[in-house]
């Protein structure tokens, strides 16, 4: 990033807090930021903060007292502009060329990558003219930052947050650094839960929210890969143009896309976390509560990770996950050597921050002949990229 010429454009919304962090960051990493405000944007952040972060006088209009800031002449300097937050007004007027502010008119003149990192409630962000709108900026070559799922502005959960100031950096890092590794590579990727029915209302399942393998399935098709992602039922959902994702319930279900799947696979990564036993016996109508105990037999479900490791051909890549309480290094060597993986991603629910519905995770990536690396509590899509880069040293 180092001597990297970014324009940071900051719109109207209370994620405009991000980009203070984003902001210094930047700055931190040796990269000359210039910042864009939207006049509602200095509503939620001060433009004095942001001048001190970057270090450069802050912009939010075409014209200050008898200066002209010359928006076509920013759009040249660039290297990269980021919109973070982007607002869906924002998005609006950029999908149809309205150039009534500084942003837009600099996003117009710019040469440059654009990066937009969306922040709105949930009905905004899902209503069909977001979404139109959307597909229409990324038909014109701009790079959309997943949102985040969680608390909103509103009181709601869902989708709509802003991303991370974190997961910016960090495909900013992979865009300049052109990292195309896997190009040309298939992936399969199982992530999220599975249900395991009792009944028509009734499931066992897990706290599984599939943020791991989502992270890794985004990672991979940011630097190249063709990826199929196998997701159980899980709130979030893939956005990149080269994922291709199945939805499944059961582990029987998973096991079948990913046999399915594997064999047209140079690497697999198995980040789901799949149920080991299933009802043996599921009730067609609800179960009524009665008078006493109630017994439920449990039979296994299909070994998805010992399928794949067998039929292994010469050249795939095999990584697993073990998600442990106990005994964590033992239990996931084992589990290494028995089910042929290349290596295997442990995380301990003993790790504050790390595990399921957690942004983090800390991890150890164990290999055979107990090589082992540890690895600092970070990010979901920062952990993906560990994973990924440990990957990528094996086909190198």
């Amino acid at each position: 990033m180092l001597d990297k010429k970014i324009i940071l454009a900051i719109t109207g919304s209370i994620a405009a807090y991000k980009s203070a962090i984003l902001a210094r960051m930047l700055v931190k990493e040796g990269a000359e930021v210039q910042i864009l405000m939207t006049p509602a944007a200095t509503s939620f952040i001060s433009p004095l903060t942001l001048s001190t972060l970057s270090k450069r006088p802050v912009f939010s209009s075409v014209s200050a007292e008898d200066a002209w800031n010359n928006h076509v002449e920013m759009g040249l300097w660039a290297d990269a502009m980021i919109i973070a937050p982007a607002t869906a007004n924002t998005l609006a007027k950029l999908s149809a060329g309205i150039c009534d502010n500084i942003v837009a008119s600099v996003y117009l003149s710019a040469r440059c990558p654009v990066f937009i990192a969306p922040a709105m409630d949930l009905d905004m962000w899902k209503h069909p003219a977001t979404v139109a709108n959307v597909e229409k900026l990324k038909s014109f070559g701009n790079h959309f930052l997943p949102v985040g799922y969680g608390q909103l502005a509103s009181g709601l959960i869902g989708e709509g947050r802003m991303a991370e100031p974190e997961e910016i950096v960090a495909s900013l890092y992979r865009h300049f650094q052109g990292a195309q590794d896997f190009s040309g590579k298939k992936v399969l990727i199982t992530a999220g839960p599975t249900y395991e029915p009792l009944d028509p209302v009734r499931f066992i399942g897990n706290r599984s929210s599939g943020k791991m393998g989502i992270a890794i399935a985004e990672g991979f098709a940011e630097r190249g890969a063709s990826v199929k992602l196998v997701l159980g039922p899980s709130k979030l959902s893939a956005k990149h143009a080269r994922i291709e994702t199945t939805k499944v319930q059961t582990a029987s279900e998973m096991h079948s896309a990913a046999l399915k799947y594997f064999p047209g696979s140079d690497i697999a990564v198995l980040a789901a976390a799949v149920a080991d036993y299933r009802p043996r016996e599921v009730a067609d109508q609800k179960i009524k509560k009665s008078e006493g105990q109630m017994t439920i037999e449990l039979e296994k479900t299909p070994d998805i990770a010992a399928a794949l490791g067998k039929i292994k051909q010469p050249g795939q890549f095999i990584v697993g996950f073990a998600l442990e309480t106990n005994n964590e290094l033992d239990n996931a060597r084992q589990k290494l050597e028995r089910k042929n993986f290349d290596f295997i991603v442990l995380n301990s629910l003993r790790d504050t921050g790390a595990g399921f519905n957690f942004d983090t995770n800390k991890i150890t990536i164990l290999h055979k002949g107990n090589k082992r690396k540890d690895f600092e509590l970070k990010t979901k899509a920062e952990v993906a990229q560990d994973i990924l880069n440990e990957i990528a040293a094996f086909f190198k």
